[in-house]
């Protein structure tokens, strides 16, 4: 069922504290944004004066004819101050354009930064479309509050008290009465129904991103939505947001109209008072022409800027309402963080010990139960079990993706939880069973493993891993381009790629989860040696599905719901005519019935 009632969104909202957060980033350029506000108030000095010098005009113009003089002094003051009034105004925008360039920047690599600092938890909860939307908006309304907060409601304020100075010092109070009733009316109308209308704004945000979301899902499964026909089941996913989105736009338009109707009528309603005011002055010769003229001038660089001053209002609010996800982004927690007293982990031929460690993703499903094993330096270790076991669990642990429950995890004898993330990955590296790889060439994804390394070095990573042959004979060579999550190889390929790059890295431990899962027969068996290869000399950690991969392991461990019900080597576990024993006979079974099937065909 879609839903159609609009409902305000739960996140808290800290508007100041959303402001607060951008100081320090302005503080950064302490002598610009400081030459930025003197500049405002030159270019304010220079507009109030504007009038005043028009009055003086009008009043020497408004003499008998025999008495009229040109009044060029005043003119070219006027033409000047004028220039002055645009003038500092364009300089100081010149001036501030690398704090606010420079804020946006720091605020989006902070972000970016600290989403990768977050725990694979949260990433595997997170949706990228909203999230990616999240930071576009949040970005922007960084550069329009900074700009519209500091150069439109300041020199506005400013310009209002300095014409209230003006105006109690040389007219009727009842002027300046006129003036700041309207003035209070007007701020009074714009904050009652812009806060009201926040909440069409927050749910537009809300849905955009969650059809955003939507968008992206759908469109990285695009071979998904084909194969089971649900292009029009995934549009009208698409269209349920949009239609939320739509009808909070329409009331966030309509109500923007009201408001501006009412806006529009409290300035009229003042305007025509304080003319029909200031005229009775003329007719009773309280007041010259000029001070109509300057009046009227007043009246308009008050009004029309408090106009627009309604405007900015509503429009920074919005912006603080798109920056609110963003902001909200920085207060994750991240579960993996180093302690403060964190060493570098040291370095040594690499040895690991599981000490009786319990993991739970959540309270209530509890994974592994009392693990506990020894890895010694130089050694490989097979991890073997049914799927949903806890096998890739146990790298993830190790390469500290997560905390453990209890118990601890050692590597060269020191407790991973007490040495900082970055040495401890640098010692560890992966070939995943799920090989992701970045839309980029397949030179770069191999040379992830290592950035600095030389063509030279890349090249041999990709000959150990049987892949050098293939990339040499596609039309780009090296700098063929992978495609959205490597899409464009096939599974085996992806893998061949991941392990080159594990290659290139040269870890001190190597993890095999599922390695060469996505390659055939023939060709597992071609890089199995090398692998072995690769893994001499080295720690290493193999969690196998094919126990064919396994055998000649120094020790296996057979794990089922979480715990390790068999340990030996292969010839040992075989004996044992146990739980490995009859997944190998299975494995053997399903082995033999596929070659006489090869042979029948």
């Amino acid at each position: 069922m879609r839903p159609t009632r609009l409902e305000k969104p739960s996140l808290n909202r800290n508007d100041w504290g959303t402001i607060r957060s951008l100081l320090p980033y302005l503080w950064e350029f302490k002598k610009r944004v400081l030459l930025a506000l003197v500049l405002l108030v030159m270019a304010k000095l220079a507009s109030v004066a504007v009038p005043l010098l028009l009055k003086e005009v009008v009043d020497a113009l408004d003499q008998p004819q025999d008495m009229l003089v040109l009044p060029v002094l005043f003119v070219v003051g006027y033409g000047v101050l004028r220039l002055c009034s645009t003038l500092f105004g364009e300089i100081r925008d010149a001036i501030f354009a690398k704090v606010t360039q420079r804020a946006i920047r720091r605020v989006a690599i902070r972000v970016f930064g600290h989403l990768h600092a977050l725990s694979l938890r949260f990433h595997l909860e997170r949706q990228t479309g909203g999230v990616s939307r999240d930071i576009e908006r949040g970005s922007r309304g960084i550069s329009f509050l900074l700009n519209f907060m500091l150069f439109n409601i300041l020199p506005t304020l400013l310009e209002i008290g300095l014409v209230a100075i003006i105006l109690l010092s040389n007219y009727d109070i009842w002027f300046s009465i006129i003036i700041f009733s309207t003035l209070v009316a007007y701020i009074a109308l714009t904050l009652v129904v812009t806060e009201r209308r926040m909440i069409f704004r927050r749910t537009m945000n809300d849905m955009d991103s969650k059809a955003n979301t939507r968008a992206i899902d759908s469109l990285l499964n695009y071979e998904t939505v084909k194969y089971f026909g649900n292009e029009l089941w995934e549009a009208e996913r698409y269209d349920e947001h949009l239609k939320n989105w739509e009808t909070a736009a329409v009331r966030n338009q309509t109500s923007l109209a009201a408001l501006n109707a009412g806006q529009s009528g409290i300035i009229a309603i003042g305007v025509t008072l304080l003319m029909l005011l200031a005229s009775d002055g003329v007719v009773k010769g309280s007041m010259s022409l000029g001070d109509l003229v300057l009046v009227n001038a007043f009246m308009l660089q008050l009004y029309m800027p408090l106009h627009f001053l309604g405007f900015v209002y509503r429009e920074i609010k919005h912006s603080l309402a798109d920056m609110e996800k963003m902001f909200a982004l920085l207060t994750e927690r991240e579960e993996i963080k180093d302690k403060s007293d964190a060493l570098d982990l040291v370095q040594g031929d690499a040895s690991v010990r599981f000490e009786n460690v319990n993991f739970s993703y959540e309270s209530n499903r509890q994974i592994l139960f009392n693990m506990s094993f020894d890895i010694p330096a130089g050694h490989n270790i097979a991890v073997v079990g049914h799927s949903g076991s806890g096998k890739s669990t146990i790298s993830r642990l190790l390469f500290r993706f997560y905390e453990v429950t209890s118990g601890r995890i050692l590597v060269n004898d020191q407790d991973i939880s007490n040495i900082t993330q970055k040495s401890l990955r640098a010692t560890v590296g992966i070939v995943p069973q799920d090989t992701v790889l970045f839309n980029e060439s397949i030179y770069y994804n191999i040379a992830y493993g290592r950035p600095e390394a030389s063509c030279e070095e890349v090249f041999q990573a990709a000959k150990s891993a049987h892949i050098h042959d293939f990339i040499e004979s596609l039309p780009e060579k090296y700098k063929t381009k992978v495609g959205e999550r490597g899409l464009k190889l096939s599974g085996g390929e992806k893998q061949r790629v991941a392990i080159a790059r594990a290659i290139l890295k040269g870890p001190k431990i190597l993890i095999f989860d599922e390695a060469t899962s996505a390659l055939d027969s023939r060709s597992e068996k071609a890089i199995q040696g090398e692998l072995k290869r690769i893994a001499a000399n080295r720690t290493t950690l193999t969690i196998a599905h094919r126990l064919s991969t396994i055998a000649d392991a120094d020790q296996i461990l057979v794990m089922d719901k979480g715990r390790i019900i068999e340990r030996g080597s292969h010839q040992e576990l075989l004996a044992a005519r146990g739980f490995y024993f009859h997944m190998w006979e299975l494995q053997q079974q399903e082995e033999q019935s596929r070659a006489h099937q090869a042979d029948d065909t």
